[in-house]
């Protein structure tokens, strides 16, 4: 087993200050772009409903992830409440967008480092963080507290990728997989859809610094599951409200052509986007024509790393090889 990151921090005396720094942060809340400023250690309310203590929805053995992070065991996902976004088709409103019904389901950070060590007994292959933004301090101090437990896998952050980068910075040394959403070219699609302001902006800058700690190198352990790097997620939209093709030559330009793609195709019109008039343009699946369009692009702008979700049921996975377009996708199976 490759070591995780956060294990050198804490040897090392570092960790524990790291955490100090993020909660810090707490104080007059800067955790994500929103600089909301309210003081979440006294319990104030911030923008993203969330106050001092974690909030899970839930934790399980999670096997709809990429394969490599899934294998055979699961991942161990910890799913948070609330969120710092507001998407109109967000598949998880129930658990992002229901502050009063979350805030029955907050935690110690202590309860939060047991549920990371049931799930390394479990025999989960990572700790999964999904929607981690708005709690990235309390997750850290539950990592530490873990650490001295005995917890040994590696962390992963599954982000919508609004995230502050002096907070990145200071866990730079305590996520070992990075697993960011870009999930839109344009800032005013952004904010149309999802109701903020800049995320475009925001959100290159966040996984710029991702990049900055991982590279595009993906470091896998003798099982084929990923243990270290730096994966964009790519959700395609109807429409092409994502512009996936700006932001894949954003991703090829700025970052490199071998930085890891996972295109998805798993879209459907869910909470306000399958029922209100003013988003009709995501009131739909995507189209065969639009799926296989974003598929190509991979191979049109070089991109050489990557996973995609079959269309016909968007829930399995398969690593094409980009170099050569008459070898058949590969069932990412076969990497294990």
């Amino acid at each position: 087993m490759i070591e995780p990151n956060f294990l050198k921090l804490y040897r090392a005396g570092e960790l524990e200050d790291r955490v100090w720094r993020l909660e810090k942060l707490l104080e007059s809340c800067t955790v994500c772009p929103k600089d909301c400023g309210n003081n979440r250690l006294n319990d104030e309310i911030a923008a993203c409903y969330s106050g001092r203590l974690p909030i899970v929805s839930s934790y399980t053995a999670h096997f709809g992830e990429e394969p490599v992070l899934s294998g055979k065991n699961g991942a161990g996902n910890i799913f948070f409440g609330n969120c710092n976004l507001r998407c109109v088709y967000c598949q998880n409103f129930q658990i992002s967008q229901t502050w009063k019904t979350q805030k029955k389901n907050e935690v110690s950070h202590e309860r939060l480092a047991e549920m990371m060590l049931e799930l390394q007994n479990r025999g989960c292959h990572n700790i999964g963080f999904v929607s981690p933004t708005h709690f990235a301090p309390q997750m850290a101090r539950a990592i530490f507290i873990a650490a001295e437990k005995g917890l040994k896998l590696p962390i992963v952050y599954n982000t919508n990728a609004y995230d502050s980068v002096e907070v990145l910075k200071l866990l730079d040394g305590i996520v070992d997989v990075y697993l960011p959403d870009l999930k839109y070219a344009e800032n005013s699609v952004g904010f149309e859809f999802s109701k903020i302001r800049d995320y475009t902006t925001f959100a290159r800058a966040a996984i710029m610094e991702m990049f900055r700690q991982t590279g595009d190198n993906l470091i896998f352990d003798d099982n084929g599951l990923l243990q270290k790097g730096l994966l964009i997620r790519l959700l395609v939209l109807p429409n092409d409200l994502a512009g996936i093709e700006e932001n894949l030559r954003w991703i090829r330009d700025e970052l490199s052509p071998q930085t890891a793609i996972s295109l998805m195709a798993q879209y459907y019109a869910t909470n306000k986007a399958g029922s209100d008039e003013r988003y009709i343009l995501l009131s739909r699946r995507i189209s065969e024509r639009e799926w296989f369009s974003a598929v190509s692009l991979l191979e049109d702008l070089g991109m050489e790393e990557g996973f995609m979700q079959e269309y016909e049921s968007a829930s399995h996975y398969y690593r094409p090889d980009f170099t050569d377009a008459k070898k058949p996708f590969k069932d990412i199976r076969d990497f294990q």
